[in-house]
């Protein structure tokens, strides 16, 4: 069931994402608009263009949320393996995702002051992305 799932999802989420879907949506919702007068523009018409968005919306929650779980999971399990093989960096970091966000705020603010130089200064990646967009 699992597979099936993610196979459909990915397949959705692929043709969803593609400008070709794009146009057709918007092909389908002026050919809804040109039948309004041929429709006396009634509750029906109204009715079909609602109920059409609404469950395909409601369809495309649960494709795009379960992409974009698997993406996270994947990422996170590839920054998991960098972690564990370099040399330097702390073991201690795999898995934080699953803290809370409390938690994850306080591991940055720690982080960020552990980079800061002997006067307090912060070593962060500010001036060097700025002298990098200064270039261009």
């Amino acid at each position: 069931m699992d597979e099936t799932f993610t196979k459909i999802a990915s397949k959705c989420a692929r043709v969803m994402g593609q400008p070709q879907t794009f146009i057709i949506a918007i092909l389908l919702v002026i050919l809804w608009g040109a039948s309004g007068p041929l429709l006396a523009y009634s509750d029906t018409w109204q009715l079909i263009v609602n109920t059409a968005t609404t469950v395909m919306t409601f369809l495309a929650v649960f494709l795009i949320q379960n992409s974009q779980n698997r993406d996270g999971a994947a990422m996170q399990a590839k920054l998991d393996e960098i972690l564990r093989s370099l040399d330097k960096a702390r073991e201690e970091f795999v898995g934080i995702e699953h803290l809370t966000d409390n938690q994850i705020e306080a591991i940055r603010h720690a982080l960020e002051a552990d980079i800061r130089d002997a006067e307090g200064r912060e070593r962060l990646a500010v001036p060097t992305v700025e002298r990098l967009l200064d270039r261009y």
